[in-house]
């Protein structure tokens, strides 16, 4: 009985919640160490879908395609922290992350009773790419245009977009996009409400050294100050500039979410307290 009444409270403490993001659009990102732990992610992303939220979801997949590199005798490069992608290395990123990784994620969630679908940036030229100004890096892009009818019409039908971040310019040369960046425009593009980057870390820390130190929300400002008092570091840098690009341009809030941690999805938006980083454009209450 006392169990019985729990799984009661539990309902009616999401329900608010639920009924409050109904056929409203989140876009996820996910990839890196999360992607070790598929199931956690897949089975939230499942949860979401059956209650009525229109899921986009965006992945990488840098660890994987290292090991391909490494399987084909070629060694992965990177300057500042990106990818150097020669055309050798733009073949292997896209067979692992148009091919491998994408079909994978929809295999595994069709499986398990969802609808996906995959698509990469070339799709319907969802994503019109364009050369990065840093020469050295190769065909790494930058997104010069974004069309979202072929997504909208897959969320119109019910159907979780699942896009790899691939894409083609205009003369369709193949370039390799930040993952990050892809989630953020589609999340403005789409007027998405939320845009949630599923890592495996807990969120923004007050202190880097104690786990414990989780900034569970703050503002765009605030955001801002942490970086320029070189209070984030590393990858965690891109990523929280990303999370201000998208609020600032109209996405009611970005999450840092640890997506290793099994239902850190479900905890994040269905829940008051949350369990990541949320930014949002007012004052953190």
């Amino acid at each position: 009985m006392i169990a019985d009444d729990i799984k009661v409270k539990v309902l009616t403490e999401v329900l608010p919640y639920i009924q409050q993001w109904k056929n409203e659009i989140i876009v996820m990102k996910y990839g890196g160490a999360a992607m070790k732990q598929h199931m956690h992610a897949i089975q939230d992303v499942l949860f979401l879908s059956g209650c009525g939220l229109k899921l986009v979801l965006v992945h990488g997949g840098g660890p994987v395609i290292n090991e391909w590199l490494h399987k084909l005798n070629k060694r992965a490069e990177f300057w500042q922290g990106m990818r150097i992608t020669d055309s050798e290395t733009m073949e292997v990123v896209e067979m692992v992350l148009a091919g491998k990784v994408n079909k994978e994620l929809v295999s595994l969630i069709n499986a398990k009773g969802g609808k996906a679908v995959g698509i990469c940036g070339k799709d319907g030229k969802l994503i019109v790419a364009k050369p990065c100004t840093e020469s050295r890096l190769g065909q790494v892009g930058e997104i010069e245009e974004i069309h979202p009818e072929l997504i909208e019409i897959l969320l119109a039908t019910n159907y979780i977009p699942v896009i790899a971040s691939v894409a083609a310019s205009h003369d369709g040369t193949a370039y390799n996009l930040n993952a990050d960046v892809v989630a953020a425009e589609l999340a403005i593009k789409l007027k998405a409400k939320k845009v949630i980057f599923l890592t495996n870390t807990n969120g923004i820390l007050a202190d880097v050294e104690d786990e414990t130190s989780l900034i569970s929300k703050m503002d765009i400002q605030e955001a801002k100050d942490k970086i320029e008092q070189h209070q984030v570091s590393g990858g965690m840098i891109p990523k929280l500039n990303c999370c201000i690009h998208a609020v600032e341009k109209g996405v009611l809030a970005a999450h840092i979410i640890n997506g290793t941690v099994e239902h850190s999805l479900l905890l994040e938006i269905l829940t008051k307290e949350g369990r990541g980083s949320r930014i949002e454009r007012g004052r953190a209450q």
